[in-house]
């Protein structure tokens, strides 16, 4: 089976030439694109399966090109940028990013994010399917026709948002979810700057799932902008 199809969007020709070099090594398949309008055409073009994109095109700037892509696809974007503000990764996550790489970046990071991008790819798929009711990572499972969740096996005793915000950060494993995303989709615009009480449910929630709430196995911080669930 072919591996995925990747668009590297990249202005700096020694960082586009050492990304595109990595992929070769590994036997992926790639594009390119040194500016934003060709990044879109190449995207809307050949549809590939993930997008490597730098912020800081020549043209127009990449949140630009993040939201334009969102507007007819749902492919991953992964963006590596030497931006490395929160603010910065911030906006490009809630503009639709799935991933943030800051540069100066190693080889072995790229790879390891490729992988995850592509199990959630894997993964979207399987759960596209008719009987792709039950969402299973490791000991824990979410019977989501039940409304239910078990821990290897035992049922979970959550709270309905408790439960809101499990199936929410199942249905994207591996991509980074910020807090304006989860709280609008989880209580609407009206808590949209409450992160505080979103901390609380989460800390609850993690101390349900959790074997090891200090060192957590699913659900993943990032200070200043989200959570994600990891794939165990």
């Amino acid at each position: 089976m072919n591996k995925p199809l990747i668009l590297v969007v990249e202005d700096d020709t020694s960082v586009r030439n050492l990304i595109t070099t990595t992929l070769k090594a590994h036997s992926y398949r790639y594009l390119t694109a040194p500016n934003g309008q060709t990044a879109i055409l190449e995207a809307s073009s050949h549809n590939p399966d993930i997008v490597l994109l730098d912020l800081g095109l020549p043209d127009i700037d990449g949140v630009a090109v993040i939201e334009k892509i969102r507007s007819w696809s749902n492919m991953p974007i992964i963006v590596i940028s030497a931006r490395s503000e929160d603010t910065d990764k911030i906006d490009a996550l809630d503009a639709g990013a799935d991933d943030y790489l800051t540069k100066p970046f190693s080889v072995e990071e790229l790879l390891a994010r490729l992988r995850v991008t592509q199990r959630r790819l894997a993964m979207m798929q399987k759960e596209s399917s008719p009987e792709a009711s039950v969402f299973t990572n490791g000991e824990l499972r979410i019977d989501y026709a039940a409304g239910c969740a078990y821990l290897n096996d035992e049922e979970l005793h959550l709270t309905p948002i408790e439960y809101k915000l499990l199936c929410l950060l199942s249905k994207n494993v591996g991509k980074v979810l910020t807090h304006t995303f989860i709280t609008q989709n989880i209580w609407g615009n009206s808590w949209d700057n409450d992160i505080a009480s979103l901390r609380v449910f989460m800390a609850t929630l993690r101390k349900k799932i959790e074997r090891e709430p200090n060192s957590p196995q699913y659900i993943q911080t990032h200070i200043g902008v989200g959570y994600r669930m990891l794939k165990v």
